[in-house]
């Protein structure tokens, strides 16, 4: 029961195994956490912590019991690290769908020194690089609102 509630985590409740674009599908979960409870600020960030925390401890025990490194089924991080693009902005349309593809394309494309967080043991790897992504993502958000005028 234990490796079975481990998993459904990790994998976003059986989102990973979907066929096409895991990730993709896992980052609109993300999306839609956010979007639910982005006016509360203080329970958006306790849950994005425990996210992350538990990110780390499932996907290092699942990817070291199917003995690779970062899994595709695997997709807890993307949820985290869209929360974290999306943190602190207005969640309107526009701001969550480029906040979407903006995290999407950090996550895909690990610019450095993103590519060197994934290189990190265990899951420290498998979230950390997703969290900096996200984090990118968030400041590239901030900037082109604060060069909008609508932040």
């Amino acid at each position: 029961m234990r490796n079975f509630l481990i998993k459904a985590f990790a994998t976003v409740f059986g989102v990973g195994y979907l066929p096409v674009a895991p990730g993709t599908w896992a980052t609109v979960v993300g999306v839609a956490i956010a979007y639910y409870l982005g006016s509360n600020m203080p329970v958006y960030t306790i849950l994005l912590l425990i996210l992350l925390i538990l990110g780390i401890m499932t996907t290092g025990i699942i990817a070291k019991q199917v003995d690779q490194k970062d899994p595709g089924f695997l997709v807890i991080d993307e949820v985290v690290g869209v929360m974290i693009a999306l943190w602190g902005l207005p969640l309107i349309w526009p701001v969550m769908i480029c906040g979407f593809f903006l995290f999407r394309a950090f996550d895909m494309f690990k610019i450095y020194p993103i590519n060197r967080l994934e290189a990190q043991p265990g899951g420290w790897g498998i979230m950390l690089d997703d969290c900096l992504a996200g984090v990118y993502a968030n400041i590239i958000l901030r900037i082109a609102l604060r060069c909008a005028g609508l932040f």
